[in-house]
């Protein structure tokens, strides 16, 4: 039998906060067991948020989840090296409204976490097993979670632009695979974007350091590109980090054609909305 994971000792580390542009510092703290993850906000009366798919609020450029007018944004890429690295509970101690973005990429809060070190707990580990396959779409995208022996992940991408064209990756999910295969990806965007973005309090804190700039003509700061198709890898980093909101472990296939955050957590809602779509089963 598995049981639960969760953090070997408390790590504190800060950053800027990809969309506020602001000094945020976070404590990663060893979790209750059971807890699952929880967003603590220091700078709002200590405030807690599960992460869980049913507190997301906004969808629009990175995930947001919300509890009583409280919010913490940009949590998908922390979620997806918790998931990679196996941790159930966790408290995630921010002064500020985001995760820091650090290097862009998942990597980075993985190299935190092993840092610290993972430990067992004596309470059990459990799975989702999904039973049925369950489906959203929205225009010419959609999201798929398929029945299957195994955690996988497909994903196409389609960008009319020479840099991204069209991408699809297929990754079976492990630890390893995850380390290697997927938390580098760094987020991207489009320089264009950026004026726009800012004048709406967005992207205030991104830099040719943490995010891969887009132009006609390609990518501007290629040297911080680790792979080709690293632009559809770090969309199949975000789908890991959105389905981390289940609350456990999923047992199925993800298959995203051109979906995003908001089809990712309308996928969560349609699978838990039916408890014949799926089972909780105990890990071995």
């Amino acid at each position: 039998m598995s049981f639960r994971n969760t953090l070997a000792r408390e790590l504190t580390v800060s950053g800027t906060a990809l969309h506020a542009g602001t000094l945020v510092t976070m404590t990663l703290k060893p979790g209750t067991p059971g807890d699952g993850v929880i967003f603590r906000r220091r700078d709002k009366a200590d405030a807690e948020i599960p992460a869980l798919y049913d507190r997301v609020g906004e969808t629009r450029l990175g995930t947001v989840i919300a509890q009583d007018g409280i919010s913490v944004g940009v949590i998908e890429h922390l979620m997806a090296a918790v998931a990679g690295a196996g941790i159930d509970d966790l408290l995630v101690i921010l002064d500020g409204p985001e995760p820091p973005i650090l290097d862009g990429d998942a990597l980075s809060y993985l190299v935190l976490i092993e840092r610290a070190g993972v430990t067992a707990t004596k309470e059990p580990r459990r799975a989702i097993r999904v039973l049925r396959e369950v489906t959203v779409s929205e225009k010419n995208a959609s999201a798929t979670l398929h029945p299957a022996n195994e955690t996988a992940y497909d994903f196409l991408l389609e960008y009319d632009t020479p840099a991204i064209g069209r991408q699809d990756f297929r990754f079976v999910f492990s630890p390893g695979n995850f380390r290697e295969l997927i938390a580098p990806a760094r987020t991207f965007g489009f320089a264009k974007d950026l004026e726009a973005l800012n004048a709406m309090s967005l992207a205030k804190g991104a830099s040719l350091e943490n995010t891969l700039a887009l132009d006609e003509a390609g990518v501007i700061n290629k040297d911080r590109q680790r792979f080709a198709d690293e632009f559809v890898r770090h969309k199949i980093l975000d789908a890991i980090g959105d389905m981390a909101l289940a609350g456990a472990p999923l047992i199925a296939r993800f298959e995203g054609i051109r979906s995003g955050h908001g089809l990712n957590n309308r996928l969560l809602r349609a699978l838990f909305a039916d408890p014949a779509n799926y089972e909780m089963v105990m890990l071995p």
